[in-house]
């Protein structure tokens, strides 16, 4: 690295701090309070099954926290690319979630979201290939999901003290 380089980092980093920017599970960064306390609804299917593995990688896997998150997905299949002879080249995947994270003693409602995103895959190769794209489109799109909703949480644990 070359002293130039460090002397834009440092610049960089004396910019962020002069600007209130805090890391968000940092001592002051309001989301210290979700680490490890919040308790995540079991997965009813596939699609919940990523959904909350990634939100527990994100958030950290309890039995008995303070808080309780439920969640709710669908996910709709699109057909995208068909061919004169009627044949999906292409198909999308449209998902969405919702969830509501609730104080586990009062059973009060803190805060509640909806996200939602997108992600497709190919037909074009042999029925391996497009089962592996399958199976990968999804997992994408629940990645992406736990992504937003994760976000949103720490936007909420921001403006509100957990």
């Amino acid at each position: 690295m070359s002293w130039c380089n460090r002397r834009t980092f440092l610049i960089g980093a004396v910019a962020l701090g002069g600007c209130g920017f805090t890391p968000a599970y940092g001592p002051s960064g309001g989301a210290a309070g979700l680490l490890g306390r919040v308790e995540i609804e079991e997965p009813g299917d596939h699609y919940g099954y990523v959904l909350v593995r990634e939100l527990e990688d994100r958030l950290g896997r309890t039995s008995s926290g303070k808080y309780y998150l439920s969640l709710s997905t669908t996910v709709e299949r699109q057909e995208m690319a068909v061919t004169i002879g009627g044949l999906t080249n292409r198909f999308d995947l449209l998902g969405e979630a919702t969830y509501a994270l609730m104080d586990k003693n009062t059973k009060e409602v803190l805060t509640t979201g909806k996200v939602d995103n997108f992600t497709g895959y190919s037909t074009t190769g042999t029925t391996v290939a497009t089962l592996a794209g399958e199976t990968d489109a999804e997992e994408r799109l629940m990645i992406m999901l736990a992504d937003q909703i994760h976000a949103q949480l720490l936007a909420f644990a921001k403006t509100n003290p957990l």
